[in-house]
């Protein structure tokens, strides 16, 4: 079984989520235990592996392995305001990144992000456009790089928003990182912790690989946003997965990737199941 979900509209980031042999026959849109509503709708063809989507429209079949009509496998469904993660039988959650801070949609391909938890931590992926603009830091790579967001980087942010504790992961595509735990809002309290992360990179593209222990993740993460940034001077360019709405944009505003009111709902337990307890960590007490 195989999932993908891709951003449609400018202004809702809504997301849907495509599944190989879903019996609703392709997309599976608000399920399990957030709206509670199934929908049939017509499959995107185009390359599912990848996320990329052509605009033909076309049915699926239904496959073997579903139990009493429904899917045989992890729940997948919406968070706040329609905003769609999707999940597969591998424990995973790609998200793409479409719009820009200020929800105006991106003009190149997204950077895509991976979420797969295991035992012992969660495995992060980037899939992203390179820019090499500005230029690599000067930091060592697979090395901490402090400041790395006024660099050429993908972040990722997971929130308890009760307790305002959160996890920052900062990934160069020159192969630096950085990662921050947060209580309260901008309030640093650890930074530069080691990270084992591994980067490969061509002329307009890079892939990274970042492996992040649960000692490092908040008790109890519910919810998540990720941010790209690329571009110097003028050309600064600011994106983010869950963007601040345009009508709620005041004048003079500044981007700001520490505006935890727009961070959308996220559960490891949505993958792991409601007894699955995150172990606990040091770091956070």
């Amino acid at each position: 079984m195989q999932l993908s979900a891709s951003g449609v509209g400018t202004q809702t980031g809504v997301f849907r989520v495509y599944i190989q042999g879903c019996p609703s026959g392709g997309f599976l849109e608000n399920r399990s235990n957030f709206c509670g509503r199934m929908e049939s709708l017509p499959r995107v063809t185009g390359s599912p592996s990848t996320g990329v989507f052509a605009s033909t429209l076309e049915p699926l079949p239904r496959t073997r392995g579903q139990r009493g009509g429904a899917w045989a496998g992890p729940s997948a469904g919406t968070s706040a305001k329609g905003a769609r993660e999707c999940w597969t039988e591998s424990l995973q959650m790609d998200f793409k990144i479409e719009h820009t801070w200020d929800e105006f949609p991106v003009k190149h391909e997204p950077v895509f992000v991976r979420v797969n938890p295991g035992d012992g931590g969660v495995m992060m992926e980037i899939s992203a456009p390179f820019f090499n603009d500005p230029p690599a830091p000067l930091g060592e790579p697979g090395k901490p790089f402090n400041e790395l967001w006024d660099y050429e980087v993908v972040e990722a942010f997971f929130l308890n928003d009760i307790t305002e504790q959160y996890l920052e992961v900062e990934l160069c595509p020159h192969g630096q990182h950085l990662v921050l735990l947060l209580s309260g809002r901008r309030n640093v309290w650890k930074q530069e912790l080691d990270l084992s992360f591994k980067v490969s990179r061509g002329e307009t593209k890079w892939e990274g690989k970042a492996y992040l222990p649960w000692s490092y993740f908040p008790p109890n993460v519910t919810k998540f946003n990720s941010f790209a940034i690329h571009g110097s001077k003028d050309k600064r360019n600011y994106e983010a997965l869950y963007p601040v709405p345009q009508h709620e944009l005041q004048q003079g505003q500044k981007p700001d990737f520490h505006r935890l009111e727009y961070f959308k709902s996220f559960s490891f337990n949505t993958l792991l199941g409601e007894e699955w307890k995150q172990p606990e960590s040091d770091l956070w007490l």
